[in-house]
């Protein structure tokens, strides 16, 4: 995921983090992503707050078929490769031609980070999924002329609220990227007094709430939207 703080000597956690392989259960698929802590650091490994979104997608109450999505600061990607697992839809004929509902999902990092996250993909999703899965560079509020406006039905991001210094730039590619239907849902562990002001500083732009909070792992994750509608999910 994107940077998180972390500390040495925090025990099996520690250790988790530093082993080379992480396996999780999603989707009736075995997903077993790389972790790269030596190269790449807290960007190269699975948190907390990543499982909990997937867990919370795979309660199906979000139904990602024939959707647009994209995830921010995806690290490993495992947040992606379920968004996409979960999207497989079926072929439909209209007009005499196929249609693939599957979702269309667009995995996003910065670019030292998109070899070790292509491999994890690729490696992940079955080979028909494939050409449904798009990784693609995006740093915040740099890359955005690459990414049409308000062309996403879901943003998704996993303890993506860290660096005050990028609040700014991270919101600015939030607003990009919606349109007034798109809801963005963001799973995060409040650790500091920086996280609530990102929240505050995100509730001035969007209507926000808290639609899950998992206590086993103190994870939270916020839908926001533009306006001042609220979907039941």
């Amino acid at each position: 995921m994107a940077l998180v703080p972390y500390e040495e000597g925090a025990g099996w956690g520690a250790r988790q983090l530093h082993s080379p392989w992480a396996t999780y259960r999603f989707a009736s698929h075995t997903i077993r992503v790389k972790q790269d802590w030596r190269r790449l650091g807290v960007a190269a490994v699975v948190w907390d707050a990543a499982v909990v979104l997937c867990a919370y997608l795979e309660m199906g109450s979000i139904d990602l078929r024939d959707q647009s999505v994209i995830e921010l600061g995806a690290g490993t990607g495992l947040l992606g490769i379920v968004a996409t697992l979960l999207g497989k839809g079926f072929f439909v004929c209209l007009f005499k031609a196929i249609y693939n509902c599957s979702a269309r999902v667009t995995i996003t990092d910065r670019a030292a980070a998109l070899e070790f996250l292509e491999s994890n993909v690729q490696a992940n999703l079955p080979p028909e999924l494939h050409p449904r899965a798009v990784v693609k560079e995006l740093t915040w509020g740099k890359d955005l002329g690459n990414f049409a406006p308000g062309a996403f039905d879901f943003i998704l991001g996993a303890d993506i609220v860290y660096l005050e210094e990028t609040f700014a730039e991270l919101l600015q590619t939030l607003e990009h990227l919606c349109s007034e239907q798109t809801v963005i849902l963001l799973s995060c562990r409040i650790r500091y007094e920086r996280d609530h002001k990102f929240l505050k500083m995100l509730r001035g732009r969007f209507s926000v709430y808290e639609v899950h909070y998992d206590s086993s792992k103190d994870v939270h994750i916020y839908k926001a939207q533009r306006g001042s509608r609220k979907d039941d999910f």
